[in-house]
Formats: C-alpha cells, structure tokens, sequence
C-alpha cells in the first residue's frame, strides 16, 4: 500500500509540474498560443519579401509554422519561444521538414534577446505586448 501512496504522490506532483510549465507559465509570461491561420502565415511571408540568406525571426513562435515558412523562402528563421511544449513541436516539425540547418526554434523569453542582427521580424501578438515591443525594436533595430 505504501508504494502505491508514493507513486500516486509522484504522478500527482509530476502532473502539477506539467500543468504549471506547460499552461499557466506561459500565460502569466507571455500570450496564450493561438494557432496562426494557413493564409494569414502565406500573407505574412509576402509582405516580407525575404530575400535568399536574410535572417528572420518570429517572436513568440508557438508551433513553428511561420518559422518554417520563413526557412522555405530562404530565410535563416529563428523563432523565439517560452512555452517547452510548443519549443518541442516546433523543432519535432522543423525536422520533419527537413529545415534543421536553416529553422531554429529558441526556448527563451524575447524579451532578453536583442534582435539587432535580423533583416525581418515577425509577431502575431496580442495588443498588451506591441507597446512594449515597440520601445524594443525602437533601441535595437535600424530603419532600411
């Protein structure tokens, strides 16, 4: 009877663990992950116009869709991403895809990043975090 205690008490703590990382830890970080639309990721990467060898980036990546339309455009595309689930997926699809030398998925708060190094960036974000990125980008990157 002890040891069934122990393992309940186990999966019980490892099932906390997984909700509080996977769920509410990115909700209270960073955005919920909302799927970007197949026609909206074909919308985005037009208007980008990315030139072969460019870097791009994507904050907030989620499942890495525009990441990996970045990288089939020619784009060394880099998605930033805090939510590990997301972060694995990601990278399990970049490798499907075959992208793994040119899509890479970053498990990391944008926040912290400086993105000054990249021709294009990305964000399908919600309202309560543009003012922020705004005075971000405002430092970091340089009009073309």
């Amino acid at each position: 009877m002890d040891i069934f205690l122990l393992l309940a008490s186990l999966f019980i703590f490892v099932l906390i663990l997984f909700v509080g990382v996977v769920i509410i830890l990115p909700l209270i970080r960073g955005a919920p992950f909302l799927p970007t639309h197949r026609t909206t990721v074909e919308a985005m990467i037009k208007l980008a116009d990315i030139q072969p060898g460019q870097k791009a980036a994507d904050i907030g990546s989620g499942e890495g869709r525009i990441v990996i339309a970045l990288a089939r455009v020619g784009a060394e595309a880099h998605g930033y991403e805090i939510n590990p689930l997301l972060v694995w997926w990601s990278r399990y699809k970049i490798r499907k895809a075959g992208l793994e030398n040119s899509a890479f998925i970053h498990w990391r708060s944008f926040w912290w990043k400086n993105f000054s190094d990249y021709n294009v960036i990305t964000v399908f974000g919600i309202s309560y975090i543009m003012k922020g990125l705004e005075k971000k980008f405002k430092k970091e990157l340089h009009p073309h």
